[in-house]
């Protein structure tokens, strides 16, 4: 089968190697489509530390694709379902796991991680992920790359549910990139009375303008507390989610934050400057919540996915190109330069 292969930093190599057969309890997954994410970026680039030197990893961790076999002792899958895959595994002993929340497990794995991922003909799907319930069932109708979003969406869908997201809310988003533009599409679904998006890059703007958003703002053009407060008529935002990776939208998020205001750090910062200075009274005075989130759980996954699958929320417009496997070093500059949204790998054509 033909597959990316990671060597390590800024080395992927497309080559031919062996097609993978499921043992017991595993199944064999023709990857319809995987996504190029910031987290593929950032390894590319950087490394990580999950993938020792000298190891040779296909990445990708954002798809979906089809059952093609199973292995002994399989239930549940059957050759030729559509399935859409959540990436990450815990242990399945510790509290965390125990509790729902494998994404903050501290001993996981996850495909295009620490397993080989989606950016090849076939991946294989591990006993544990089927255990733990990781896969799931696609309809006919949705396409391979909107299935594949749904784990970046089901990301947005734990950092709203850690803000209580809902009905009347006004919600600014700092970043009006594709995970920007997905809790935009959340917000909107939940009910928020107004969604404003905060945005320096015009061209990201523009994208943001055809997606149903209330307000856009370029704070470098304009001044983004008048336009926050003449949107929520004086009061703040109800809740700021900041999926951009800027100190400075971390710390001015309590200063446009209202009253009992709820803030969401969605963007890590990069690990050479991870701190930022905040004015704590903010959140003394105000009463604010400001949570972190990372990932989401298998719970989440499979809530997003539904969502895609009922057409309750749509992906395909976050879909800016589909390329075949052999033209992934241009899907990742592409990815890099970022004017574009989603760049999605279709490896089995």
């Amino acid at each position: 089968m033909r597959a990316a292969l990671y060597y390590g930093i800024e080395d992927i190599r497309i080559e031919d190697i062996p097609q993978p057969h499921p043992g017991e309890g595993e199944a064999l997954l023709r990857v319809g489509a995987a996504s190029i994410c910031g987290t593929d970026l950032r390894i590319y680039a950087n490394g990580h530390h999950r993938i020792p030197q000298g190891i040779r990893r296909i990445l990708g961790h954002e798809l979906a694709g089809e059952i093609v076999e199973i292995g002994p002792g399989v239930s549940g899958l059957r050759p030729g379902m559509r399935v859409g895959v959540a990436p990450n595994m815990g242990c399945g002993t510790c509290a965390q796991c125990v509790s729902g929340w494998t994404n903050l497990c501290s001993d996981y794995t996850a495909f295009g991680i620490s397993l080989d991922g989606g950016f090849a003909e076939y991946m294989l799907i591990t006993a544990a992920a089927l255990r733990q319930g990781n896969v799931a069932a696609i309809p006919e109708d949705v396409p391979y790359a909107a299935a594949a979003l749904a784990e970046p969406l089901s990301c947005c869908y734990n950092g709203q549910e850690a803000v209580r997201l809902g009905p009347d809310d006004v919600v600014l988003i700092v970043g009006a990139g594709p995970i920007g533009l997905m809790h935009a599409l959340l917000a909107k679904l939940s009910g928020a009375r107004a969604v404003i998006i905060s945005e320096v890059s015009e061209a990201r703007l523009q994208q943001a303008a055809a997606h149903g958003v209330d307000v856009l703002v370029n704070p470098e053009r304009e001044d983004l507390s008048r336009v926050v407060m003449e949107a929520s008529s004086g009061q703040g935002a109800s809740v700021v989610i900041v999926a951009a990776a800027a100190p400075r939208a971390q710390e001015q998020a309590l200063e446009l934050a209202g009253r009992q205001g709820r803030i969401n750090f969605f963007g890590g910062l990069p690990k050479d400057r991870p701190w930022v200075q905040i004015n704590s009274n903010l959140i003394h005075y105000k009463q604010l919540v400001v949570t972190g989130t990372t990932g989401s759980n298998v719970r989440q996954y499979r809530s997003a996915l539904n969502l895609i699958s009922m057409g309750r929320v749509q992906m395909e417009p976050l879909v800016s190109a589909r390329l075949p496997l052999d033209r992934l070093h241009e899907g990742i500059e592409r990815a890099r330069a970022g004017q574009e949204l989603r760049i999605v790998v279709e490896p089995s054509g």
